[in-house]
């Protein structure tokens, strides 16, 4: 057990605890890094705050802790003596049952990381991840300890996100079909609308939604908190809410909800998948497994409705004029330009395909910095009336959703009007108009969110490089969409009319869609391009790898075993290193054409493959019960030279006996494979390929016109080097090795969306057709031919 408690307090003469092996040595927390050596080392400290124990699926758990060193002096570090722990899988589970706060405690095999809350929570810059039967935990009780090492003031005023309730309470939560008026009751459901929280004419301020259940009844609730951080957090349409103590009322006709006294909301992300995390300003709430399955419960739910819109959010890189969408982004600066309007500098790593509106204040104004070779992927927000107020509070790096975002074309510098110019248009004005209509307003995501965690790889990215801007432009701008030229290594071949648009938009529209895009190949898999052939069965539908010659080897060495004759053949011997019987049945063939068609018994593969060199069609067969038949269907029932035919074992009925015919020259694989009852397998190659435009990643298949992709037959891909040769010299023009993004060339791709059901879910995939690399390649595919 990685838990181990400690019944006795330390001695009088040591500070580690006697049941903690020996050779592990303290080290302060002011002294922890990501560079530290930490083999044999511990980390001691107090338990001063106790997360609560989240399940992110079967049987796995995590929770978060926060432990403070209480004896290295200040002097070692300027780093904060108070650290974050984060406990995975069964420890996480132990230490939510044996552990409370104020405990002492020593930590061992730990890993450091950097600490991504760190400037929100003021603690150490790293924090500690423990998981496995490496780590242990050793554990104090507080109630063993003397009152010298009971919990200090200083650890005291520590305020944890969120704590156990000391008393779990029941509740019980009403379907939004079962309200009645007058009644103070608990909703569980789903946000489809919300607006951002308002200043009222009072103290307080308000926020309006609309929630749904199961029940697909939709009542609206009003909420007044007197502070603006106490409204639910509600990031988008489709996250899960739960109110406790809301008064339903009857107005104009329908039932809505209104808060009352006691009040509270804790909301979770709505995605199926995400980790159920409850979001809320409480000091306290309770949060059980019934809570847990309720949002489980809800999420699946939503999965299967049309609440959460088509375009919930957008790129600047996809923003069209005239239109309103919600953005996710940094805030890079700001500046006040009057009473009414305060002007943001964004971005979200992607171009703007339109020129964008400048924006002039005075740079004494200005508050926050930003490098300028960024300077043509920041866009300039307009905020105008009772938004100025939040977008004043707003810290320069913060995340930030803004709902209902207007790109207004040819709009004047400071217009806050919805006017618009009949003339074509020149540059793209961003305004955040006043109001609450259609929810907009402005949101800052937490550090943990993540709809951020996109935009934080590409500031970290540029954050720690020496990029230029040339550089930069090739690895996050989008190529141009229009009709310019544009160097790419493929080229489409289809005859769809479509413009091209970016990966960010294909990934907002639903299945059974065509697509023009331009992009780069950032990984693809298999890596081992052998293991992309593939044999697929047209009747079942069925893929299945290719042997390799070990397995086939062995199927013909278990098939050599059985030494009986097969009735109505007669025997031809050939002297090989060993004497080899080759049955020929003079039921199925002329003796004319014997050479022509051979049933093989009791050849080892690679002897098969070299009587194979010198006759047009083997087939390798066995005995059973004194009758010829073929061996099993996951070895080749047809050797054609080098090449090798299988049958679907699902969809075959295999009758050995039938008379074939006496033009047996005439016979193809197909024909022989009919004769012998077998469903003849396909061979295709089929790779999965990671795309990226600068505005998003897609993974997309390789498979239906893979052979015209590579100019590359799959079943000469099987048997020749040289075509196999083409494919690899292929993806390594497309996906160079060691070379960087940057170096990698566009592809002109025609792109196709299909849905899949997956564990009872749908979603929607992606597949390359049309395409192929005819123009760009610098050899000519061969033709493969073998007698």
């Amino acid at each position: 057990m990685p838990i181990h408690v400690v019944k006795d307090g330390p001695g009088p003469h040591t500070q580690v605890p006697a049941q903690v092996p020996a050779h592990l040595q303290t080290i302060p927390i002011p002294l922890i890094s990501t560079t530290a050596d930490t083999t044999d080392r511990a980390v001691k400290g107090r338990v001063i705050h106790k997360g609560p124990l989240v399940s992110i699926g079967e049987d796995y758990y995590v929770l978060k802790t926060v432990i403070q060193d209480e004896d290295s002096p200040q002097s070692l570090s300027s780093e904060p003596s108070s650290i974050n722990v984060i406990l995975f899988g069964a420890m996480a589970k132990d230490y939510s049952e044996s552990v409370s706060q104020g405990d002492l405690l020593l930590l061992a095999g730990f890993t450091v990381a950097k600490s991504p809350t760190s400037h929100k929570d003021k603690l150490h810059v790293c924090n500690l991840q423990m998981a496995g039967d490496d780590s242990s935990v050793y554990v104090y009780p507080s109630s063993t300890l003397s009152p010298r090492a009971s919990v200090s003031k200083r650890s005291s005023t520590f305020r944890p996100e969120v704590t156990k309730a000391a008393k779990v309470v029941k509740y019980s939560y009403v379907p939004l079909s079962h309200l009645k008026p007058g009644v103070v009751v608990n909703i569980y459901a789903v946000v489809c609308f919300f607006k951002q929280p308002f200043r009222t004419k009072g103290t307080d301020y308000c926020s309006t939604l609309k929630i749904t259940d199961q029940s697909n009844n939709k009542v609206g609730c009003t909420i007044f908190c007197d502070k603006l951080e106490e409204h639910p957090k509600i990031f988008k349409i489709g996250d899960i809410i739960r109110l406790h103590r809301v008064k339903s009322q009857l107005f104009n006709g329908a039932i809505s909800l209104l808060t009352s006294h006691g009040f509270s909301a804790v909301t979770f992300d709505g995605t199926v998948g995400s980790p159920v995390v409850p979001r809320t300003c409480s000091k306290s709430f309770s949060f059980s497994e019934d809570d847990r399955q309720a949002v489980e419960a809800l999420r699946v739910w939503v999965s299967t409705q049309s609440l959460v819109p088509a375009e919930p959010s957008l790129p600047l890189s996809s923003v069209q004029p005239k239109a309103y969408f919600d953005l996710t982004c940094q805030l890079l600066a700001k500046a006040p330009v009057d009473s009414s309007c305060t002007l943001m500098k964004v971005w979200d790593g992607t171009k703007c395909s339109y020129p964008t509106l400048d924006v002039f204040v005075e740079p004494s104004t200005l508050e926050g910095r930003f490098s300028k070779n960024i300077n043509n992927l920041i866009v300039n927000i307009l905020v105008y009336d009772n938004h100025v107020e939040v977008a004043q509070q707003l810290k320069p790096g913060t995340y930030l959703r803004i709902y209902n975002l207007h790109a207004v074309p040819g709009a004047s510098r400071l217009s806050g009007n919805d006017s618009e110019p009949s003339g074509p248009t020149e540059h793209l004005g961003f305004h955040l108009h006043g109001g609450t209509s259609y929810g907009r307003g402005l949101r800052v995501l937490p550090d943990d969110s993540p709809d951020i965690q996109d935009l934080r790889r590409v500031l970290e990215t540029f954050s720690n490089s020496d990029l230029s801007d040339s550089s930069l432009l090739e690895v996050w701008n989008t190529p141009p969409l229009d009709t310019a030229p544009v160097e790419t290594a493929t080229e489409r071949i289809c005859d769809h009319t479509m413009d091209p648009v970016t990966l960010a938009d294909v990934k907002t529209r639903g299945p059974s869609q065509m697509y023009h895009v331009r992009a780069q190949i950032n990984s693809y898999l298999p890596q081992k391009l052998h293991q992309s052939l593939k044999l697929y069965c047209d009747k079942c539908k069925s893929i299945r790898d290719v042997p390799d010659d070990g397995t086939v080897g062995n199927m013909f060495l278990e098939a050599q075993k059985d030494g009986g004759s097969c009735d109505g053949s007669w025997t031809l011997e050939l002297r090989l290193p060993r004497a080899l019987s080759l049955y020929m049945s003079s039921q199925l063939i002329g003796s004319s054409k014997a050479k022509e068609l051979i049933f093989l018994k009791g050849a080892t593969l690679e002897e098969t493959c070299r009587i194979a060199t010198a006759y047009n069609n083997i087939i390798p067969v066995m005995s059973s019960q004194g009758s010829m038949s073929l061996l099993d269907l996951s070895a080749p029932f047809l050797f054609r030279g080098t090449k090798r035919y299988y049958g679907c074992r699902q969809c075959s009925n295999v009758k050995l006996g039938e008379p074939l015919g006496e033009d047996v020259e005439m016979l193809d694989e197909k024909s022989l494979a009919e004769a012998l009852g077998v469903h003849l397998l396909q061979y295709g190659l089929l790779l999965k390929l990671e795309l990226q435009d600068g505005t998003d990643c897609l993974e997309a298949l390789l498979w239906r016109d893979s052979e015209s992709f590579f100019q590359v037959s799959a079943v000469d891909a099987a048997a020749n080097q040289e075509a196999q040769d083409v494919i690899q010299e292929t993806m390594d023009r497309l996906c160079p090795p060691g070379r960087s993004l940057a170096e990698r060339p566009w592809l002109d791709l025609c792109l196709t969306s299909y849905s899949v059901e997956d564990d009872g879910q749908r979603r929607t995939c992606y597949q390359i057709i049309h395409t192929d690399t005819r123009g760009a390649n610098t050899h000519t595919a061969p033709h493969t031919h073998t007698s």
